[in-house]
């Protein structure tokens, strides 16, 4: 038995058993991926999946019960690579972190620049996505933390973390009507055109609700994944923009004026994501609570072995 089996049995799995796209994604040829994965299951003396010709069409049961093991020793196996590089040289190596663009442009700067002084040594590499994806890069090994606002914190892969709480905010350009309204309510923002987040983005399930709850449904005309595509369409006057209020700098977007909508949205919390199981150099304890002081790293220790930390901020 191999490591290298192990590795083509899970990414066959992960691709949803297209052998084609596991070769692909393994830089190998579909024959080596079936020959290996034929070699495991006639050292085991059990098939691991149901095949229909060439092509394989679901896993057996006995195959789920080796997939999960084959998954945990790939985990370990990465995780005494890790141990020794961290033994070895605690400032140098690689940093991954898959996020929003909200995420990134507003709220990780800070976090990023402290540790690339902290660790010059260190590669950090952003990856960007919406919340699915960003989850996903880190449950397939290809990204050590995920940043996100939405869908963390129901991947059961993941443990989540909360680090951040905000709320949302309207922006309109100046002199727009609703600058005079006394008390911002849903109702006068209902009147309006709205630019705001796409449905897998930066809290748009609370801004949904919101409107639910009072029966409205609000015209949105253009949804994005990124805040500053939003504030551009809202300054061309397509709209109002409901807004992520960590995207608005006063001093960069003049041309926009900002009404705190905290009273009208639930609030949203930015969540950290790690994969069970996955060991977490120095450095990446040092990175977290750079962006989330309370995380200490016993805190994210006790988590990872299954205390839990899940709090609302």
């Amino acid at each position: 038995m191999k490591l290298q089996q192990l590795r083509y049995l899970c990414e066959v799995a992960r691709q949803g058993l297209n052998v084609s796209a596991a070769a692909e994604r393994l830089h190998t040829s579909q024959p080596g991926v079936s020959k290996q994965i034929r070699q495991l299951e006639e050292e085991l003396g059990v098939d691991i999946f149901v095949r229909n010709g060439k092509r394989v069409a679901e896993v057996t049961e006995p195959g789920k019960a080796i997939l999960a093991i084959a998954e945990r020793v790939l985990r370990e196996a990465e995780n005494l690579r890790q141990a020794g590089k961290d033994f070895s040289n605690e400032t140098s190596g690689s940093l991954v972190i898959a996020t929003t663009h909200t995420q990134a442009r507003y709220a990780l700067p800070g976090a990023v620049k402290a540790f690339v002084q902290r660790y010059p040594g260190v590669s950090l590499v952003l990856h960007q996505g919406n919340p699915s994806q960003v989850a996903q890069m880190v449950i397939a090994g290809e990204a050590d933390v995920a940043i996100a606002t939405e869908t963390l914190a129901e991947v059961k892969e993941l443990v989540s973390l909360p680090c951040h709480a905000w709320h949302h905010g309207v922006i309109v350009r100046p002199r727009h009507p609703l600058l005079k309204e006394h008390a911002l309510s849903l109702e006068a923002i209902a009147r309006y055109p709205i630019v705001t987040y796409d449905t897998a983005f930066a809290g748009r399930s609370r801004i949904n609700r919101a409107f639910e709850r009072k029966g409205l449904s609000p015209r949105v005309v253009l949804t994005a994944i990124d805040s500053d595509v939003i504030k551009t369409y809202v300054e061309l006057g397509l709209g109002i923009g409901i807004v992520a209020c960590m995207a608005f700098d006063p001093r960069r977007d003049r041309g926009l004026r900002m009404l705190d909508a905290g009273h009208l949205f639930e609030t949203s919390t930015t969540r950290i994501g790690l994969r069970h199981g996955a060991f977490l150099r120095r450095y990446v304890y040092d990175f977290i609570q750079s962006f989330a002081p309370q995380l200490t790293r016993d805190m994210v220790d006790a988590a990872m072995r299954g205390g839990g930390i899940d709090f609302e901020m």
